[in-house]
């Protein structure tokens, strides 16, 4: 269980792979974004 295992986090990390023991971490859209948008849907 290291580097080279492909079930664990640190073999994830050392590979740069993604699974079930290193999920993907998502972006949450900020609340800027969202206003300059309703402000351009808004000139038009």
């Amino acid at each position: 269980m290291g580097k080279g295992d492909k079930k664990t986090k640190r073999g994830k990390i050392y590979r740069g792979t993604f699974g079930v023991r290193r999920p993907r971490i998502k972006k949450k859209p900020s609340v800027e974004t969202k206003i300059s948008i309703d402000k351009k849907v808004e000139v038009k």
